[in-house]
């Protein structure tokens, strides 16, 4: 199949650290739970069992807020042997509830990119994570409108792209996706064969983050450094997509 980035008429943009801030919140609010259990642990021990347990329990209670809330809670359970009282389990709710109330905070040049591409191009937020929380952001964050199509999954594979894109017909040949996390919203995609392109946020929770040997497998992925490049990427297609042309 031959990519340029000139039969692209689909974009799609994941939501969390690539449309507005998010990871940020998470840190955050972990820094605040791993100091209340400081009197049972040290930090670095509190820090990595919190991240056991929240991937374990992601088949259970999926990406998100309360799956993280929940996380927190048994973490405080475990490392406190049941000691955890109920007032330090109300402070971990009270860190879920100042989460959820967290300002949506858009990532700088999304609204001047998004007003350039609508009209142009069709526009998809394609996001994982918890429905509730999710739809919330999106509508505080006066930037639905741009949007012909909303999924919000459990997921993000392959097999749920490629559902996707059935789903709104969609040319595997002329969509685009754009995302921070190369595990999720890149390369997933590249193995269909369309197109996506990384724009990496300065912090990248550990579950998402993809080692040396798999990247090896793919050749030149495209980066941007700023959201702010895409028109130009648009207009000119890459050098590999010259050659193939």
């Amino acid at each position: 199949m031959i990519l340029n980035s000139t039969l692209i008429d689909t974009i799609a943009f994941d939501a969390d650290d690539t449309l507005w801030r998010n990871e940020d919140i998470f840190i955050h609010a972990q820094d605040a739970f791993i100091h209340l259990l400081l009197a049972y642990h040290d930090e670095s021990y509190i820090r990595s069992h919190l991240g056991e347990v929240q991937v374990k329990n992601l088949e259970h209670f999926g990406y998100g807020i309360k799956g993280f809330t929940l996380s927190m809670i048994e973490t405080a359970i475990e490392l406190t042997e049941g000691r955890i009282t109920g007032n330090e389990i109300h402070e971990i709710i009270q860190l879920a509830k100042c989460m959820l109330a967290s300002p949506v905070e858009l990532l700088p040049n999304i609204k001047n990119v998004l007003e350039q591409l609508k009209g142009q191009y069709r526009l998809l937020v394609i996001t994982k994570g918890d429905l509730l929380d999710q739809e919330s952001k999106l509508a505080r964050s006066g930037i639905a409108d741009y949007f012909d199509a909303i999924e919000i999954v459990s997921e993000k594979t392959s097999t749920v792209y490629q559902q996707i894109l059935q789903r709104h017909q969609i040319p595997v040949e002329r969509f685009l996706m754009i995302g921070n996390s190369l595990k999720s919203d890149i390369l997933p995609v590249l193995d269909l064969g369309a197109q996506a392109l990384h724009v990496p946020y300065h912090s990248t929770w550990e579950h998402e983050q993809v080692n040396d040997e798999i990247l090896s497998r793919y050749r030149n992925l495209p980066t941007l450094s700023d959201i702010s490049q895409l028109m130009d990427w648009l207009k000119t297609p890459s050098l590999d997509n010259r050659r193939a042309v």
